[in-house]
């Protein structure tokens, strides 16, 4: 493979040297230039053609959201967003994917972050996402109502015993959703649109720095008919909410008695990649719900999740994996599907009738 072009826009001479110096050690990547604002940015862009940029959020004259609208709609190059570990960097950092950056890393600063951390996430995720392996997300639309969707879109899943709850029309109990590399959108694509009496609980691991997982689901909540929360220990799933697990911490499932199940947030092991794990969070989900648990993996580099959905394959649950095409990085969901764990695999905007045909939703 041939090197990776780096355009590095940030207002700041120290953040232009050390994310410089952050790749210039990788023999695949060089920076080829660097800007100093949002307009220098659109310009050595158009110059300079690079297959990655990562952009500040924060500038001044023409700050990131603006530079970011009109790279994408230009050029459609990647561009990954360093952001500050504020909600109001959250927030931005959140618009930007939304207006077409395909990722984001936490912005170094040696008071909050180990750099060296930022350092190799920064190197993975420009590989995964330089032009050879990235789509600009979806641009966040008006889909047709999820439940109109659902009998059209949805093949028939294979005959499993029916397991049937008062009022659900349906063998499954809950949904599982994993998601990496362009998750935020993608999951603002599938959330919103499920009605407000879709019958199942939804535990959510999007893979994100520390802070942003509240953020997260402050906006899906905000967009949603469903009540959607950062999960907090001790909280019981419940029908029509979907919990996002906190970054930092893995998720932990105890069936109590009458039905419920309750989240416990733990520390991790020490064994995972990812804190939180698609990986653990889908194995437990296997083991508290065996044959009536859907999993769905989304858009994500690596292939986290594939152990945990092969426990949930092997309990007799269903799986859901996001076609190549509408995937910003094809990573997660193809390594799920190249192990033959995917019962249906579908464009994004279709994910959510899939959901609402699984679980049995009747027009109220």
């Amino acid at each position: 493979m041939g090197q990776i072009n780096v355009l590095v826009v940030d207002d700041s001479a120290f953040m232009r040297r050390a994310i410089t110096t952050m790749l210039e050690h990788e023999p695949d990547m060089n920076v080829i230039a660097t800007a100093r604002s949002g307009e220098e940015a659109i310009s050595k862009a158009l110059q300079m053609n690079p297959d990655v940029i990562t952009m500040d959020v924060e500038m001044p004259g023409m700050g990131g959201l603006e530079a970011v609208r009109q790279i994408v709609a230009d050029h459609r190059i990647p561009i990954i967003m360093c952001s500050s570990l504020t909600r109001d960097g959250a927030e931005t950092t959140f618009r930007a994917l939304e207006l077409g950056a395909v990722d984001f890393i936490a912005k170094p600063d040696a008071a909050y972050v180990n750099i060296t951390d930022v350092a190799r996430d920064l190197v993975a995720k420009i590989r995964a996402v330089s032009r050879r392996g990235a789509q600009p997300a979806q641009p966040i639309v008006h889909a047709p109502p999820a439940l109109e969707q659902a009998q059209r879109i949805l093949a028939p899943p294979p005959p499993q015993p029916a397991v049937f709850r008062p009022r659900v029309l349906s063998q499954y109990e809950v949904v599982a959703i994993g998601t990496s590399t362009g998750g935020p959108v993608a999951l603002s694509h599938v959330i919103p649109m499920l009605p407000g009496n879709f019958p199942l609980p939804i535990l959510i691991v999007q893979h994100m720095p520390m802070g942003f997982t509240r953020p997260l689901a402050d906006r899906l909540n905000a967009s949603s008919k469903l009540a959607v929360h950062e999960a907090v220990n001790g909280m019981i799933l419940e029908a029509g909410t979907a919990l996002v697990v906190p970054s930092g911490k893995q998720v932990e499932l105890r069936r109590r008695g009458g039905g419920e199940t309750e989240i416990r947030l733990v520390d991790d092991d020490g064994t995972s990649v990812h804190v939180p794990s698609v990986d653990h969070m889908t194995a437990q989900v296997a083991d508290a719900y065996g044959r009536t648990a859907i999993g769905v993996i989304l858009t994500g580099m690596g292939q986290d999740g594939v152990r945990g959905l092969r426990k949930l394959k092997e309990r007799g649950g269903y799986v859901v994996g996001q076609d190549e095409a509408t995937c910003v990085v094809y990573g997660m969901p193809r390594a799920a599907a190249k192990e033959g764990l995917v019962d249906k695999e579908a464009p994004l905007d279709e994910i959510s009738p899939i959901l609402v045909g699984l679980a049995g939703v009747a027009k109220s």
